[in-house]
Formats: C-alpha cells, structure tokens, sequence
C-alpha cells in the first residue's frame, strides 16, 4: 500500500486573497499614518521653537540684558525674509537693536524644521522676538511686542494647526487651531 502525504503549501488563490486583503489594509491604514506623522512633525516643530522662547526669556532674566529669537539660515545672522521654518537663533543682544552683532553670544541655534512645515508669525513677530530684562517681550524701540506664530503643514486644505501665542507680558502658550490653508 502507497502512503498518500497532504500538500503543505498554499493555493495561488489564497495567496491572491491575502494579498488582495494586505493592500486593502494598508489603503485604509495609510491615511491615518499620514495624519499622524504630520501631527507628530507638527508637535515636534511648535517645541523646538515654544523651548527656545522659553529659553530666550530666561537668559534675558538671567543676563540682565536683552535676549532675541531670530530667523536665521546661516545659523549666524538674522534674516527678514522668508519664514521661521528655515531655522532660528537665539542671542544675548548686548546693544539692543534686535541684530546679532560680532561678539554677541549665540546661547541656542536651531536647525531647519521637516520640509513640508510652515512656520509663520503675524505681523509683529515676523522677523524676531526680544525679550527685555523684566521677561517681557518688546521690540528694540521699546513698544509692545506680543503676537501669535502659526505652525502647519503646507496643503491648500483647511487642516489642523498649532499655534504659539505671546502675550505681551511674554509668555507663550501653544493652542490647536484650524486653518483654511497654509500657508495662511
């Protein structure tokens, strides 16, 4: 008598549903996946920058002396154009005019953030913020400097956000937003 041995392998056609399964599973995970590295490069972006405020306004306690965020591509000199996405400074501003100068001490420097972020400021803190001795921020003429920084992910749909506010006693504070586009 011959001894029969069942097959151990699988069909093409069950090979063919897992397959046709696996890329269902995936066309449904991939969305999420995508929400969730954004928000994750979001959340990383608002606490580099939310850190370096905080920073800024410490040293400027701790010096006795004004302390200034700046845009920065260089990692040396501030810039006015473009926005804070290509990375910023923060400095002990010694003659307070809101420059870095030769001699003034670079206290933190920040790389670029991810490429698709877009970190923009309103109006008054579009290209700097300072922060004077008391902890308050105010621009090198001495007015009232407080405003808002908006992070988000470049796309022309209305999306989820973080911002950073700044009073004008000079604490920040982060808040979720939604904006209609960015950048805005």
């Amino acid at each position: 008598m011959k001894k029969r041995f069942a097959s151990a392998g699988f069909t093409l056609i069950e090979l063919m549903v897992v397959v046709a399964l696996a890329a269902l599973l995936q066309s449904l995970a991939l969305p999420a996946f995508r929400g969730f590295v954004n928000s994750m490069r979001l959340t990383v972006a608002v606490n580099s920058l939310f850190t370096s405020l905080l920073l800024a306004r410490s040293e400027a306690i701790k010096r006795n002396g004004r302390a200034v965020v700046c845009k920065t591509v260089t990692g040396e000199t501030c810039v006015t154009t473009g926005g804070w996405q290509q990375g910023w400074i923060v400095f002990h501003d010694a003659n307070n005019n809101a420059r870095r100068d030769a001699g003034e001490v670079i206290v933190s420097h920040q790389q670029a953030t991810a490429a698709s972020i877009l970190l923009n400021g309103n109006a008054p803190l579009v290209s700097y913020v300072s922060y004077t001795p008391m902890g308050q921020t105010a621009y090198a003429s001495g007015a009232f400097q407080a405003g808002t920084l908006t992070v988000c992910v470049a796309s022309s749909d209305s999306q989820e956000a973080r911002q950073i506010v700044i009073s004008s006693a000079g604490r920040p504070r982060t808040v979720r937003t939604t904006v209609a586009k960015c950048p805005l």
